[in-house]
């Protein structure tokens, strides 16, 4: 009898052994994810770069690395308005947004495929939509790495959890615009140039679920993120993790892997 309650207890003990190495991810797993975004040139800005946004419950830490972008604008640096874009189509607008001709996209253009403005990623004071040309809190330069921690809207957190939010960041050289857009006034504001609220650079939040960190653990810097190519993967432990032998061994195998 004891030889066969050993024999029985020994997959009891490896089952709760996987369920508790699957539980931190489902206990928190609803609050707390990883989105990424390729930021491509749009309006043959030249600007490109990456933006990593982290979410736990309603606070986030946005990362955006930018280069190519216009570097000077009167004497000084070009100021490059930058948002987390909502609620719409969640990508990024072409070519053929362009619908009065004049051979650019302009904000009010790309705004059926982007959305309203969610999160203004000032780099400080306030981050709502009423900052979204407060061109005084936004980097500036042909190249930046912007790192700030943030409280989300429930309507940004709820299209970054959906996969509609979309980084853009504005401004393009002049000289690199159609001289007849490059002549106009901005759609936004009238009293700034076209060139300056012009969108520059553009990507789509692609976000994946992730594991909490360890109570007392190190937090999630911008050098682990940026050097985790798993990040998208370290994702879902889903409810067959826990249900079936084979769901956890799966979730064991991803994390060899990570």
């Amino acid at each position: 009898m004891n030889k066969k309650m050993r024999l029985l207890a020994v997959p009891t003990l490896a089952m709760a052994a996987l369920a508790l190495s699957s539980g931190p991810a489902m206990a928190h797993g609803e609050d707390s994810w990883s989105s990424q975004a390729t930021l491509n040139t749009i309006n043959n800005s030249g600007t490109t770069g990456q933006a990593m946004v982290e979410v736990h419950g309603m606070e986030a830490k946005v990362t955006v690395n930018v280069s190519g972008a216009a570097e000077t604008f009167m004497d000084g640096a070009f100021p490059h308005a930058q948002h987390i874009h909502i609620a719409a189509q969640g990508v990024c607008p072409g070519p053929d947004a362009d619908t009065d001709g004049d051979g650019v996209v302009n904000t009010t253009e790309g705004h059926p495929y982007y959305g309203m403005i969610g999160t203004s990623l000032t780099t400080e004071g306030d981050t709502s939509a009423d900052s979204a040309l407060a061109v005084e809190r936004f980097p500036g330069g042909s190249a930046y790495t912007y790192e700030r921690t943030l409280d989300l809207t429930p309507e940004t957190a709820a299209s970054l959890k959906d996969g509609s939010a979309v980084v853009v960041v504005h401004g393009v050289d002049p000289s690199r615009m159609p001289a007849a857009a490059a002549a106009k006034m901005s759609d936004l504001d009238p009293s700034l140039p076209a060139a300056a609220t012009l969108p520059a650079a553009c990507g789509t939040l692609m976000g994946s679920q992730m594991e909490a960190m360890p109570e007392g653990g190190a937090d999630t810097g911008v050098e682990a993120a940026a050097g985790n190519s798993n990040a998208a993967g370290i994702a879902v432990a889903g409810g067959a993790g826990v249900l079936a032998l084979g769901g956890a061994a799966m979730v064991i195998r991803r994390r060899a892997r990570a």
